[in-house]
């Protein structure tokens, strides 16, 4: 087997463990924070909140900087040490006595982890040209299993179990994935002779490049617009039943349909991009994603949110990966892991505004509101494409084609 693609299968199985261990948590966090003493529920609402958003703040300084230090030390490297920092963070936080030590902790993970940036980084970096599409859109189907799965599982085993040990079962998983990823990765060795580039320097080259500038909004826009859904989602569901008695089981599943769809239409997509170019369908999947959130904003029906989400699924398979491989193909090697470190802080911004930026419209106009938001956002999204996004040429190509000139 092609070490590319052992590569490539190793990273996935050990980005599905750690996904499923990480998302396995969020569904009974709020009652780990009312384990920990906080028993006003309006406290209990606001402290979850904070550990929910604390990784991010963190992690939005942080990830640039570990990606610089994957370009000067190796990509493999960071994917160890990302996957073993979210393992000590979930010990740490299973040994939590106070709120305000979770939160800590929390933001600790934050400040130790970018594993999905690296686990990009990585494969792209070793995939050929070509096959950079497929490679990473494969790559998200591990997420998305991963979150499939995790909720479910974290659930059933903390009504067994109870919340404690579950955070070091995690952990074991996190270290059983380093594990993995150092006894099956294999990265090309390094010259140690090439340029080495500064935080700095990696801004300066990705706000001068309109292309990957661009790209980063559009990573912007389209994850926000799937974020936030989330702490409205539920409320809107059940404006749509009379009864309630399963509505949290309803709102799981019609919440998951995007993620199912996803696993599938990813390598779809990513296989296309290769084929026939990402401007194309990153247009024909941003569209698609626009006409679906506005359908879903329209919905009065169950299956018609049901039908909805799985469009959106089979479009948005064919837009996040998509933009992370537009940029690494438009991006030296040699700094590769800093420009996606960069990239990843926009996924970031969007989970630490878009449910913020949801609940306040929700609360001062109306819940459709803000899903008729999302479909105004990832249509722009389309606009900006079908105006500025051009085929990716590599910095080698562009360099080329100014001798030739």
């Amino acid at each position: 087997m092609e070490y590319w693609k052992r590569n490539l299968y190793t990273i996935w199985v050990a980005q599905f463990i750690t996904i499923m261990g990480m998302s396995s948590v969020v569904p009974f966090l709020p009652f780990y924070v009312r384990e920990l003493g906080v028993t006003d529920p309006d406290l209990v609402a606001r402290w979850s909140g904070f550990a929910f958003s604390g990784p991010f703040l963190l992690s939005f300084f942080f990830t640039p900087l570990w990606g610089i230090v994957g370009d000067r030390y190796g990509r493999k490297l960071m994917v160890i040490r990302a996957v073993i920092g979210l393992g000590i963070a979930q010990i740490l936080v299973g040994t939590a006595q106070s709120v305000e030590q979770l939160i800590l902790f929390r933001m600790i993970q934050g400040a130790l982890s970018g594993f999905i940036p690296a686990a990009l980084t990585l494969v792209s970096a070793t995939a050929p040209r070509e096959r950079t599409g497929y490679a990473l859109g494969f790559l998200q189907t591990s997420l998305s299993a991963g979150m499939l799965i995790g909720p479910v599982l974290g659930g059933a085993l903390a009504d067994v179990l109870g919340y404690r040990p579950i955070f070091f079962i995690v952990a074991a998983l996190c270290f059983s994935s380093g594990l993995f990823v150092i006894i099956m990765v294999r990265e090309p060795a390094r010259d140690t002779k090439e340029k080495r580039f500064s935080l700095v320097e990696n801004y300066k080259f990705a706000f001068s490049s309109l292309q990957i500038a661009l790209a980063m909004i559009l990573i912007y826009l389209a994850q926000t617009s799937i974020v936030m859904l989330q702490p409205v989602f539920a409320l809107f569901v059940e404006k749509l039943y009379d009864d309630t008695q399963y509505i949290s089981t309803i709102t799981g599943v019609l919440f998951s349909v995007v993620g199912l769809v996803m696993i599938f239409s990813s390598p779809w997509w990513g296989n296309r991009n290769d084929l026939y170019g990402y401007k194309r369908n990153l247009l024909i999947a941003t569209s698609i994603a626009a006409v679906m959130l506005l359908f879903q904003a329209m919905s009065n029906v169950p299956w018609h949110v049901a039908l909805s989400r799985a469009g959106l699924g089979f479009a948005m398979g064919g837009v996040m990966p998509a933009l992370y491989a537009f940029i690494s193909k438009q991006t030296p090697l040699k700094m590769r892991g800093g420009i996606i470190g960069i990239a990843t802080t926009f996924t970031i911004l969007a989970n630490m505004t878009g449910p913020t930026a949801a609940g306040f419209i929700a609360s001062q106009f109306d819940i459709r509101a803000a899903l008729y938001l999302t479909a105004v956002m990832i249509a722009i999204a389309a606009v900006l494409i079908a105006c500025f996004i051009r085929e990716p040429v590599t910095p080698e190509e562009m360099e080329q084609s100014q001798k030739k000139d």
